[in-house]
């Protein structure tokens, strides 16, 4: 279906306190978008709707959402960020997501393990809310290019996040994260990786595998020298060390750095 074929209905910012019923009429809408109202629920005719695709209900005042949201059958991208939510319905994991899962500025202190049922979403952000840890099923997410979790309490990653095979962008910034688990050398295809802001005194050997990684970011962190893994990184462009109390760059730093790799310390 061509983007000119798509049926949407786009009741953006004007100011509703209630998804008017006339809504609910519209049994082929692909895109629904409620962005920017001041809706605190949504009706139930709502999950009725299941041609839709798209929906967007971001920037209300919704603190939960109900269990019959799995009946969108077809629903490819789902914006619930910057709302009042505490928790995720557990059906949220028999989604077809396969486009984008926005959940930032929530009140979220977990996700649902059914998260990891998404294996078609390719991106997933849960920036900003109070989540403490991740499930382990987080590693089942195989076609997952780009997971934003920063702005939250995490202080550890499941070692599942290995299995993220996909995955080319990860933003960890503003978290209280101590380590990284040694699989994060398997994210072979890894290019950005961004932990600043975060409690780390050192890197896992492993790290060192990711042979496409071009940027990464470890300003503010507890770092006293520079992780010897980094000299590993063939493809490293970009290396942000400021804000460590580290010592001298090594001799090998100097040489990338000379050889075009941007250092920042």
């Amino acid at each position: 279906m061509s983007d000119r074929e798509r049926r949407r209905l786009a009741l953006e910012g004007q100011d509703l306190a209630s998804v008017p019923e006339s809504v609910g009429g519209q049994r082929d809408l692909d895109e629904l978008s409620l962005w920017r109202n001041r809706l605190t629920s949504l009706p139930d005719f709502l999950w009725e709707m299941r041609s839709l695709r798209v929906l967007n209900v971001s920037e209300n005042r919704l603190s939960s959402l109900s269990e019959k949201i799995a009946q969108l059958s077809r629903l490819e991208m789902l914006d619930i960020g910057h709302n009042e939510l505490t928790a995720l319905p557990v059906s949220i994991g028999s989604l077809p997501l396969r486009t984008f899962l926005y959940i930032s500025h929530n009140r979220l202190t977990s996700v649902p393990d059914s998260i990891g049922n998404l294996r078609g979403l390719g991106y997933l952000n849960v920036t900003d809310n109070r989540l403490t840890v991740l499930p382990d099923s987080i590693g089942n997410l195989e076609r997952l290019s780009e997971l934003r979790l920063y702005g939250n309490q995490l202080t550890r990653l499941p070692d599942s996040i290995g299995g993220l095979s996909a995955l080319k962008e990860m933003h960890l910034s503003n978290n209280a994260l101590a380590s990284l688990p040694e699989s994060i050398g398997r994210l072979d295809r890894l290019i950005h990786l961004d932990v600043r802001n975060n409690r780390l005194a050192s890197l896992p050997a492993a790290l060192g595998s990711l042979k496409k990684l071009r940027h990464l970011d470890l300003r503010s962190n507890e770092l006293r020298s520079v992780p010897e893994p980094i000299r590993d990184l063939p493809s490293l462009e970009k290396l942000d060390l400021r804000w460590n109390d580290v010592g001298p760059l090594p001799d090998w730093l100097h040489r990338r750095a000379q050889d075009g790799c941007t250092v920042y310390f």
